[in-house]
């Protein structure tokens, strides 16, 4: 009865950490996809472009998208692009290799290389998020950091709690 019942913590354990990382997976994709890293009454910020408030023919709010300002610099953008992408690839591929782990590997050889790699997601989204937030906005007042690069910073820190489950999962499961 006692190995049963802790077969059965262990399955909720681990069906608890799939969940907590599909929602990391989510997060980061809605943060990298959306368009709302930046905002101001008339113009909405992403890393792929912008969509600023036109002028309507009739009085009724036009949205406009257009690409980033030119004075944006290019390696920073490109940079953030990258490492954001990097961030939710490194999360899709954890997640498989967990499950694979899961199904395949012995006790005690578990969840290393998908803790290691859930740590590397959180690092890249902290790397795009620490340099959009130093290089890019500075000098643009009434503006303020929109709910997408927040959903990245939760990200971040889902991707990191993760990640240091897996470990601690591992040296449990040995």
């Amino acid at each position: 009865m006692y190995h049963l019942t802790q077969q059965v913590n262990m399955l909720k354990a681990l069906s608890g950490i799939c969940f907590l990382h599909l929602t990391t997976i989510v997060l980061l994709f809605i943060a990298v996809i959306d368009d709302a890293w930046w905002f101001t009454r008339n113009m909405y910020t992403d890393i792929w472009g912008r969509w600023a408030m036109g002028d309507g023919e009739f009085e009724d709010e036009v949205w406009v998208y257009t690409d980033l300002p030119t004075s944006y610099r290019k390696d920073y953008l490109q940079a953030v692009q990258a490492f954001a992408v990097l961030s939710c690839l490194f999360a899709v591929v954890s997640l498989f290799v967990f499950i694979y782990q899961l199904f395949t590997l012995g006790k005690g050889e578990r969840f290393t290389l998908s803790g290691v790699l859930q740590l590397t997601s959180g690092f890249c989204i902290m790397v795009a998020l620490s340099i959009y937030t130093d290089h890019f906005h500075r000098d643009e007042p009434g503006g303020w950091y929109g709910y997408s690069y927040i959903l990245a910073w939760f990200g971040f820190l889902l991707a990191l709690l993760t990640g240091v489950i897996y470990v601690i999962l591992r040296k449990r499961m040995e």
